[in-house]
């Protein structure tokens, strides 16, 4: 009789806990710089002026993967340590960028927004390196879902240990310009530190090779291609109501603390849906969460349009985090799953791309449409979950019948 093998056993080990660790401590990096940029692009200016302020910045955020998605997927699947080493060079660069940016934002310099992009570049290769890396640090491809929502958990935790630390020097050093510089040099620090954590983590198994045919084939599968698409409308919804709320906020003169209740809903939101994934993971599949990430919320966000107000709001931002890091998790993991072991890491940049120009795409919406009132912005948060949620359901059901209904392969001879 076979001895039954603890459920994600390889996490315990360290190939997995150095990945998280690294992973914590850039998360932790990134809210010092979210702090010490705070309100430079939006709230210390008019709603009229800051439309193209926010623009601008929507722009630069999309910039990035346009210009490494060519080269960092192949990059990674083609040197077995590419992915740890551009964990590694991240960081190092983004601790480089905050010493720069430091005195950009002093001197209100024009530098600050090129300095931005890199650091914005650095971040999300990061993230393609880190989600390409997790399928060779776990024995099972169950354990998948589980082991990206424990990574997520940590990211958030480094994160909530950041952010009081961030906001607390920026209290201190007066709240102004110099204290913000303080705060990018204090994270500097903290990217140095995650950068020397990052070479402990192992190389993958193997490399990869140029991209066949038959990899392509399996990029292209009904599976990847239908939550590929279902997760890019999440993404849309995300960065809409990121800024939408900001603006609508701005537009009823509402204080700056009713947008940092917003962002906290939305932090709650996430943790939950990272812990929701994994339990979810053990009774259905992926496709059937992100199913229900999408059409669960579509009710609630209804009826907290009909009664809008600051808690509706508050609510839109909870529920649609959860519905975004439930979703994010359970096709991370079907990616992992379906996707050709040596090209994870084109496919991860590939999406990454697509899900980056979705996000920019919501935040321009919400540009336009915060003049519509947040009434009409939750109705249409809702709508375009509901909508996907049937769509992305259909889908799957025609895939299963289709393949159902196909030919058994022929036995060899």
């Amino acid at each position: 009789m076979t001895e039954e093998v603890p459920r994600l056993q390889s996490t315990t080990f360290t190939p997995f806990s150095r990945l998280a660790l690294a992973h914590a401590i850039a998360v932790c990096g990134d809210v010092f710089i979210t702090v010490s940029l705070a309100g430079t692009l939006f709230f210390t200016e008019p709603t009229d002026a800051a439309r193209p302020k926010v623009l601008l910045y929507l722009v630069i955020t999309m910039a990035p993967f346009a210009v490494i998605a060519p080269f960092l997927g192949p990059f990674l699947d083609r040197s077995r340590g590419g992915r740890r080493a551009l964990i590694a060079i991240s960081s190092g660069g983004r601790a480089l960028l905050c010493f720069l940016m430091a005195g950009a934002v002093a001197s209100e310099s024009v530098w600050l927004y090129p300095l931005a992009f890199g650091v914005l570049v650095l971040s999300k290769s990061h993230a393609i390196a880190k989600s390409a890396l997790v399928p060779g640090l776990v024995d099972h491809r169950d354990e998948l879902v589980l082991a990206n929502a424990r990574l997520a958990l940590i990211g958030v935790l480094g994160g909530f240990i950041g952010a009081p630390i961030a906001a607390a020097i920026y209290k201190v050093g007066g709240a102004d310009a110099s204290a913000a510089g303080w705060v990018l040099r204090v994270g500097a620090v903290v990217f140095f530190v995650g950068m020397f954590a990052a070479f402990a983590i192992p190389r993958a198994r193997r490399a990869g090779t140029p991209e066949t045919t038959e990899e392509r084939a399996l990029l292209n599968a009904p599976s990847i291609v239908w939550a590929g698409a279902a997760m890019g409308i999440v993404r849309l919804v995300v960065g809409f109501l990121l800024f939408f709320a900001a603006f609508v906020l701005k537009k009823e003169n509402e204080p700056a603390w009713m947008y940092g209740l917003v962002l906290v809903g939305s932090s709650l939101g996430n943790g939950i849906g990272t812990l929701l994934a994994p339990a979810l993971r053990n009774r259905i599949r992926e496709e059937w969460i992100l199913a229900g990430a999408l059409l669960v919320p579509a009710v609630p966000l209804m009826l907290a349009a009909r009664s809008y107000g600051r808690a509706a709001l508050i609510f839109a931002a909870f529920i649609v985090a959860m519905s975004a890091a439930t979703s994010r998790l359970a096709f991370d993991s079907l990616l992992q799953r379906d996707g050709h072991e040596a090209a994870r890491g084109r496919a991860f940049a590939r999406f990454e791309t697509r899900f980056q120009l979705l996000w920019v795409g919501g935040g321009v919406l919400a540009v336009v449409l915060s003049l519509w009132g947040g009434r009409v912005g939750v109705f249409l948060i809702a709508m375009a979950l509901l909508f996907t949620g049937l769509w992305y359901l259909a889908g799957v059901r025609r895939d299963y019948v289709t393949r159902k209904s196909a030919p058994p392969a022929p036995a060899p001879e």
